[in-house]
């Protein structure tokens, strides 16, 4: 093994042990920033307006599969939104 790849894996392995302790926060903020998306996207059929509709409309069949772990982590048992049944 050549010094370069030695040293490409001790920065590997450093930076690897600076993330350990963030992992969870890392994860919760990442699942705290999709569930803003989602309520963004979703906010127009709630009866909130929403100004980004135009440009939120072609994202609806990528994230209707995630619709339904969204509301049950939101504290809805059944889907708020009349057009779509997840449940």
């Amino acid at each position: 093994m050549s010094l370069m790849e030695k040293m490409k894996r001790a920065i590997a392995l450093y930076d690897e042990i600076l993330k350990q302790p963030h992992r969870t926060e890392l994860a919760r903020e990442l699942r705290d920033e999709e569930d803003l998306f989602m309520l963004l996207c979703f906010s127009e059929m709630l009866g909130l307006p929403n100004p980004a509709f135009y440009y939120t409309l072609e994202l609806y069949p990528m994230i209707i599969e995630r619709f339904h772990e969204w509301h049950l982590r939101m504290g809805m048992e059944k889907s708020p939104l009349d057009g779509i049944r997840c449940c």
